[in-house]
């Protein structure tokens, strides 16, 4: 199953200037973050996006300055919404609340170690929007708020060339087998 989604291309900034967003072969889109600068508390964030269906993530790499736990939200098999908050550093927003979200291939499969990984920002601003949430969105490359966006990126993940391995029933299977072939050794010594 493809994902299919836009991310901004070409960008107007808050002093009225365009810019473009860069690419990287290597490391992909440059990433774009929300910022919540209304003094809305981390914990009342948390919870709306749990209401939307998030789900706090098990086993994740934590960012320094992040916020609590990641959240993740399935989507179409084998995609999920990889989403944490942090603190924003920045003097400007000190207390701001920094967003950041990606689309990848869910941690239930074993090409989520691997696989292409992409930035989002409209599945979350829909989401703010609908709780009536105000936001910003940061670029840090040039350390300055987006006014608009004049066009987009139309992007779309593939599904990974292999088939999806689940790893959990494959855990289980080899505890199994595992348990069975060293309770026959246990029992024949």
């Amino acid at each position: 199953m493809e994902y299919h989604t836009r991310y901004p291309k070409s960008i107007l900034l808050d002093d009225g200037t365009s810019e473009k967003l860069v690419i990287d072969s290597r490391t992909g889109i440059e990433q774009l973050h929300i910022i919540i600068t209304n003094k809305i508390k981390f914990e009342k964030i948390y919870q709306l996006f749990q209401q939307e269906g998030f789900t706090k993530v098990k086993f994740e790499h934590k960012q320094p300055d992040q916020l609590g736990r990641g959240l993740s939200l399935k989507l179409k098999k084998p995609w999920e919404i990889h989403l944490r908050l942090s603190q924003m550093n920045e003097t400007i927003e000190k207390d701001a609340i920094m967003i950041h979200a990606e689309v990848e291939v869910s941690r239930d499969y074993m090409q989520h170690l691997f696989s292409q990984r992409t930035p989002i920002i409209y599945e979350i601003i829909n989401i703010l929007e609908h709780h009536k949430i105000d936001y910003k969105i940061w670029n840090f490359r040039i350390k300055k708020y987006i006014q608009s966006v004049t066009n987009d990126y139309k992007i779309k993940l593939s599904t990974p060339s292999l088939p999806t391995l689940a790893w959990k029933p494959m855990v289980y299977s080899i505890g199994t087998v595992g348990t069975l072939y060293l309770t026959k050794y246990l029992l024949t010594i």
